[in-house]
């Protein structure tokens, strides 16, 4: 890979969204992102601002670490509460999502009868935190709401709220639901919200935790808002700041909650930082609704999605394949689908299994991106499922 030059913005008037953005992204000449969704992607000026926050660092480790970090540090805290409507004191960085979730779940003081609600849809690294708390004494019980697809919003608040009303409930319990939204739900069945909004910032302008109002909520923001890998933000808002007794690992500012005076809170979380410069990238931009409904405008155009009304797509969209369901094994066919479009195409989106509902990829839509990129890799998709296929079917016959 050839690394682009540093490109002159502040002063430019910003062009058009399309490919003509490609000019401040890094990317291999050729290379088709489809899939932003999973990693983010920097942009040039926010690559070149780390660079020189790093030379500034490295040129002197204990002015930076004594007296320019921290100020710095408050500084991206500020900027983030006031995007996501929070205090600053409400918010942390920490090294990602799932870094978050399982901060909060080990600060939890759990009880042999409590519950930790998760769906199939539940991100697998967040899954299994949630097991193991579960495995780990006084083992708290995992109960799993198996969602089917295709689906809306409105049978999956009614699915949810069913399925905490018929959960078992004892005295003293406690109810942890890791969700994406549904946080009026909790309240009304009295169940703590734990909001996994991994692809929250940069995705959904007008965020509002003040209204929101839930438990726990952490979201990336080197997904969606370009951002520098990795870095998410830990919100909690003051009235549970008592449940998070330490950061993870803990850190040197831990104060036995016996011994505390004060808030003890924000100090603990000094350890993740990463340049928001990026900010000021995307407002030179347009800002976010600018930015999301170009993206939407593309997502209009591609087909079938997992959800039935299309409610719960945001600049990402899912797409069946066509692919037979019962493809073995699937470990190869998913290593084949990805070694084909990367490696001999030069593009890629993610792409899954469903037991349910079989073979998908999930689209990614950025500023850089055009309709165009779509109808290749549609193209594209078509070529190596039925390459994937005719293969299988001649390892088959020989059998």
């Amino acid at each position: 890979m050839h690394l682009k030059k540093t490109v002159d913005w502040r002063d430019k008037t910003p062009p058009k969204f399309g490919h003509a953005m490609l000019e401040y992204f890094p990317f291999d000449a050729g290379y088709i992102n489809l899939n932003h969704g999973s990693y983010g992607s920097l942009p040039i000026p926010v690559v070149d601002a780390c660079k020189a926050m790093d030379a500034e660092a490295e040129s002197n480790p204990d002015r930076w670490i004594r007296f320019t970090y921290y100020p710095r540090l408050t500084n991206v805290r500020e900027r983030v509460a006031a995007l996501i409507g929070a205090k600053t004191d409400e918010c942390v960085l920490v090294p990602n999502a799932s870094h978050g979730i399982s901060t909060v779940l080990r600060n939890i003081e759990w009880q042999k009868d409590d519950i930790i609600v998760t769906f199939n849809t539940t991100y697998g690294s967040v899954a299994r935190a949630a097991r193991y708390i579960s495995d780990a004494p006084p083992h708290p019980t995992v109960s799993e709401l198996v969602l089917h697809f295709p689906t809306t919003p409105a049978e999956v608040i009614a699915r949810f709220r069913e399925h905490l009303r018929r959960l078992p409930r004892k005295t003293n319990q406690k109810i942890v639901a890791i969700v994406d939204k549904l946080v009026q739900v909790c309240k009304d069945e009295g169940a703590l919200s734990l909001i996994d909004a991994a692809h929250s910032i940069g995705q959904e302008p007008n965020l509002d935790m003040s209204k929101a109002d839930p438990d726990f909520w952490v979201s990336n923001l080197h997904k969606w808002a370009y951002a520098k890998r990795s870095c998410a933000v830990l919100y909690v808002p003051l009235r549970n700041q008592h449940l998070i007794k330490s950061s993870f690992p803990v850190s040197a500012a831990y104060i036995s909650p016996a011994n505390r005076t004060g808030p003890n809170f924000v100090e603990q979380f000094d350890c993740a930082f990463s340049s928001l410069f990026t900010l000021d990238f995307r407002q030179w931009l347009g800002g976010e609704e600018k930015i999301n409904a170009y993206c939407r405008q593309i997502l209009g155009t591609v087909g079938m999605v997992m959800d039935r009304t299309g409610e719960m797509t945001l600049n990402m969209v899912n797409v069946q394949l066509p692919l037979p369901r019962n493809l073995e094994p699937k470990a190869a066919v998913m290593e084949k689908l990805k070694q084909k479009l990367i490696l001999e195409r030069n593009m890629f989106s993610y792409v899954y299994f469903s037991e349910e509902t079989g073979w998908w990829t999930r689209c990614s839509a950025q500023v850089w991106n055009e309709v165009g990129d779509f109808e290749k890799l549609g193209k594209a998709l078509i070529e190596v499922c039925s390459e994937i296929v005719h293969k299988l079917a001649e390892v088959t016959s020989k059998l």
